[in-house]
């Protein structure tokens, strides 16, 4: 096992990880502990190279500490990634060749579920250090963060909603959504039940197919989602998306969705306010995951009471964002982020 340190001026701790033996190279980033431990899941994609692996666990990095932040936990922000397709290169020796060294890390990273990983997969990884959550079993366990993940952006978008016209009623708007995995798919049934109608999209075609049988919604490839007549657009898979190529096809008046790091630049956020499109910041609206994590890594007894109030106290500040954003004429993103790191910086003084 070969795990070097990577310098950097914008996080405290990266490390590129690679055991050939197992096939795994990867990267951990510790982007801020000053909250308390770093906490981020792992998520395994077929990077098109290292480079892009480096920069996707930086900035997710990142997202995780403003996520946190904002979620009003005692958590820094982390992530980790390993590089290859976890339908066909995701093995146990693998997963347990990672989680010896997060366990190297001695408790100042926890893991727990992103994309390309289960609970089974954090089953794996707790074989080898303590320092993971979103478990299947256990006293504390977690499970599947998606639900709550997927009922923090519901309320996220209907707050958006009510901000813009007045109402939480989502009955009878249409919306698109990008990506039908684990939280995609919830995300869809709570908007179904809601009485909205969906147009969505996803590379796996099958999931598609699924879900136009399942809730009625419209597909489209996955090139034209941006293009698409909608209320409201729920991006729910890669990052990056919102661009100078894609913004200006947006047929929407709000953006809300469940995927990290949705702005390619922080100019896009702006982009999005000059185009009065309303942007729910992403580490705001998917908030609901870690704090589904947060109560397995402090021990929290309590698990529903917890997690209904933290998402409360969510939904709250992002109505607080959104009305200042709109008090100052900024976008919502500038504020989320400044409003944060007042809050890092309060909690740091106390």
């Amino acid at each position: 096992m070969t795990v070097t340190a990577v310098a950097s001026t914008t996080h405290e701790e990266i490390y590129r990880v690679e055991e050939q033996a197992v096939g795994l190279v990867g990267y951990i980033a510790l982007h801020s502990t000053q909250l308390g431990p770093a906490a981020g899941g792992l998520r395994m994609r077929p990077y098109g190279s290292e480079e892009e692996a480096l920069v996707d666990v930086k900035r997710l990095s990142e997202g995780m500490t403003y996520k946190n932040a904002a979620a009003g936990l005692a958590l820094g922000g982390g992530k980790a990634v390993i590089i290859g397709d976890p339908s066909t290169d995701k093995t146990p020796e693998l997963l347990r060749a990672f989680g010896r060294v997060i366990h190297s890390l001695r408790g100042r990273y926890y893991t727990a579920e992103d994309m390309g990983m289960s609970p089974d997969d954090m089953g794996v990884l707790a074989q080898e250090t303590p320092y993971v959550a979103g478990l299947a079993t256990g006293e504390f366990a977690s499970g599947d963060p998606s639900p709550i993940t997927a009922q923090g952006i519901f309320n996220a978008i209907r707050t958006a909603w009510a901000h813009k016209h007045g109402s939480r009623n989502l009955s009878g708007l249409t919306v698109s959504l990008q990506g039908l995995g684990h939280v995609g798919w919830y995300l869809c049934k709570l908007l179904t039940e809601a009485g909205a109608q969906l147009i969505v999209t996803d590379v796996n075609t099958a999931q598609v197919d699924k879900a136009v049988t399942e809730f009625g919604a419209t597909a489209v490839a996955p090139d034209e989602i941006y293009g698409v007549q909608a209320d409201i657009f729920a991006p729910c898979a890669i990052g990056g998306i919102l661009n100078s190529k894609t913004i200006p096809q947006l047929k929407v008046s709000i953006v809300c969705g469940g995927a990290n790091n949705q702005l390619a630049t922080a100019e896009d956020g702006t982009a999005l306010h000059h185009a009065s499109i309303l942007y729910t910041p992403d580490f705001v609206a998917n908030g609901g995951g870690i704090i589904n994590v947060a109560t397995e890594i402090e021990k929290v007894a309590d698990r529903e009471t917890y997690v209904a109030d933290k998402l409360s106290a969510l939904d709250a500040t992002l109505a607080m964002i959104l009305s200042q954003a709109k008090a100052e004429d900024k976008s919502p993103d500038a504020v989320a982020i400044s409003a944060v790191l007042a809050k890092m910086d309060s909690q740091n003084a106390a």
